[in-house]
């Protein structure tokens, strides 16, 4: 399996690939190679600063003698005026580098600055805000890291690090005793020790998991705060607790005090607008 630093090498490789072609033609007919200058990243709007260690990287894999001089760091507040960082070395790997660049840190930037907003949210209570898949196709492991840079938590990185038996693998497994059961079996099979979670969608569903057992998390689907309260009841701290589905900016507070332990947002990832800032010569 492939490491992140694998994935991240490759996801920026292809990303010039897709951008530069045969060459930045623009670039190369009015820059000589021997031009060197300098720019920075200026931040145009309030947010999260997101990123910055892989700018670091999209610049040191395509010219290793580009000079970065970090300000700020990821995690940090950044306002209008701010300049994150310089880079230094030839004009031409600045343009070439710059698009990309930017695309990675306005993309992270705004997921960091929608997560904290979240976290925010939730100030005071032990509820921790989770990531979901849904994801950029390729930059998954770009957007996870922003949430954790925003202060939330990664739930699984796909489907191969924990098992989520969702509505869909209860009904085609013949429901959820069979579902664990079957789960219990293969993971016993492959000699795998992974985390076992999974969806119910009523009141009768989640009885049945506390019946059977043999998991560590349940993920209440779509349930009302009233319903959740009362499911968290019946729980009773036995195994985590995560409210998922629907769950917006204005409700999430809502759900947290019924004393869930995750609420999952797929807005933090799916929906996020980019953090507006850019690369100029200096």
């Amino acid at each position: 399996m492939k490491t992140k630093e694998q994935l991240i090498d490759e996801l920026i490789d292809l990303a010039f690939a897709e951008d530069i072609g045969d060459g930045d033609h623009t670039t190369l007919c009015c820059i000589p190679a021997t031009a060197m200058g300098k720019s920075k990243l200026l931040i145009k709007e309030p947010g999260v600063l997101a990123g910055v260690e892989v700018a670091r990287k999209i610049f040191h894999r395509f010219d290793p003698e580009l000079k970065m001089t970090v300000y700020i760091k990821d995690g940090a507040e950044v306002k209008p005026g701010d300049v994150a960082f310089v880079v230094e070395g030839r004009v031409q790997s600045l343009l070439q580098t710059e698009r990309l660049m930017l695309n990675v840190m306005q993309r992270m930037s705004g997921i960091a600055t929608m997560t904290r907003r979240y976290v925010k949210r939730l100030e005071g209570l032990h509820t921790r805000v989770l990531d979901t898949r849904k994801t950029t196709p390729g930059m998954r492991m770009l957007e996870k890291e922003a949430v954790k840079i925003g202060g939330g938590v990664n739930h699984r990185i796909g489907l191969f690090d924990m098992i989520l038996l969702k509505d869909n693998h209860v009904d085609f497994a013949g429901g959820i005793e069979n579902a664990i059961t079957r789960c219990h079996e293969y993971l016993k099979a492959k000699g795998k020790d992974l985390k076992i979670e999974i969806e119910v969608r009523n009141l009768d569903e989640l009885r049945e998991v506390m019946r059977v057992g043999g998991v560590d998390r349940i993920m209440l689907d779509n349930f009302t705060p009233e319903l959740t309260r009362e499911a968290v009841k019946i729980v009773g701290g036995k195994y985590e607790t995560e409210s998922s589905g629907g769950i917006t900016f204005d409700t999430i507070r809502d759900y947290a005090e019924c004393g869930v332990d995750f609420i999952s947002v797929g807005a933090l990832t799916h929906s996020v607008k980019g953090l507006d800032m850019s690369f100029k010569a200096c």
